[in-house]
């Protein structure tokens, strides 16, 4: 094996398994909404965000900007950890206490709803990047009253409805609740805390109990809430800000930004040089996720592990390999020159 081959080796060898633990162990985002019963995000992205129909759909874009509708999947706090009630003031609940989402919190009685009827329920929660977690579903009590700012102390204590890692079919988690007895217009808040990942998400789905028209207070008929049907999502991707290559905490927001790590481009090296590290890191082939399957599901939910800073670590330790295997080939090989020539 000649000397180039023989760092070359070295440098392969020491760089990829660096390159795809920092590939394997980075920081996945989990994104989603609750689409039965339909969230209100949901069903304003559903109408279209630069045009709705209703009329609270028309006043949440007014309230918010259409951009926060095409980001419909990432009302969340990145790093909830469990302390939903410390850190999402009353009458914030809907948009999690970021302000990008605050007109979900408008207090009026005309969001679109979804009907709802007491007993067992298929719940559904669109997961546009499924991971593993656990969801909690709370009912308002009665005597609710939408015109007036959601409170924690609006919901029932106890969520009626627990589930960890449930099925997936066809993109959306699928887990049955019982439905306490209610009557005329409530609201069904969705907790969704993953277990890999300090991050949760938020929805508040409007709904209507048996034949009341959901209008409240004498108003005129709430619409009928719809989901986003996939192409919906598919040709809104493009205009999504939302990134799912990891979170960065945005101190003006409550919630979290996704933004994306990625090493620098390194210059272009001269010929006969070693490679870089980053050429081998992209000629690495990238370790797949550990994927448990759930009971019954066809599909699996990916788990990460590590914290933010893993990538840069595993990146930073195949620099630094990359760097002494360099200074290695350069040595042997001014080694292996015959004497008085020099290399250039």
């Amino acid at each position: 094996m000649t000397v180039r081959r023989t760092a070359s080796a070295v440098l392969a060898l020491g760089v990829a398994p660096l390159a795809t633990a920092g590939l394997a162990a980075g920081p996945a985002v989990a994104h989603g909404s609750m689409t039965d019963p339909v969230s209100r995000v949901s069903a304003c992205y559903a109408e279209g965000p630069e045009s709705p129909k209703s009329a609270a759909c028309k006043a949440a874009v007014t309230a918010s900007g259409a951009q926060a509708f095409y980001d419909w999947n990432a009302v969340n706090i990145a790093n909830a950890a469990g302390k939903h009630r410390e850190l999402i003031p009353d009458g914030e609940l809907c948009s999690a206490g970021n302000d990008k989402y605050r007109g979900l919190d408008l207090a009026r009685g005309d969001w679109p709803a979804s009907r709802l009827d007491a007993g067992k329920h298929t719940f559904r929660y669109k997961g546009t990047a499924p991971h593993r977690g656990s969801f909690e579903l709370y009912v308002t009590k009665d005597g609710y009253d939408p015109s007036k700012p959601l409170t924690w102390s609006d919901l029932e204590e106890k969520p009626f409805a627990t589930v960890t890692d449930p099925r997936m079919e066809g993109g959306d988690y699928v887990f049955d609740g019982t439905v306490p007895n209610r009557s005329g217009r409530h609201l069904i808040y969705s907790i969704w805390q993953r277990s890999d990942s300090p991050e949760a998400f938020y929805t508040c789905s409007d709904v209507v109990f048996g034949a009341d028209n959901g209008g409240g207070g004498g108003t005129a008929p709430a619409p009928t809430a719809t989901p986003p049907t996939d192409s919906q999502i598919e040709d809104g991707a493009d205009e999504s800000s939302v990134e799912h290559g990891g979170h960065g905490d945005d101190k003006a927001e409550t919630g979290a930004k996704a933004t994306a790590a990625a090493p620098a481009t390194a210059p272009a090296e001269p010929a006969g040089t070693a490679p870089s590290a980053e050429a081998a890191t992209a000629s690495a082939e990238p370790v797949a996720p550990n994927e448990p399957a759930a009971a019954g599901s066809g599909e699996n939910l990916a788990e990460t592990g590590g914290g933010a800073s893993t990538p840069y670590l595993a990146v930073g330790g195949a620099a630094v390999l990359a760097l002494g295997a360099a200074v290695l080939f350069a040595t042997v090989r001014r080694r292996s020159l015959p004497a008085g020539r020099h290399s250039r």
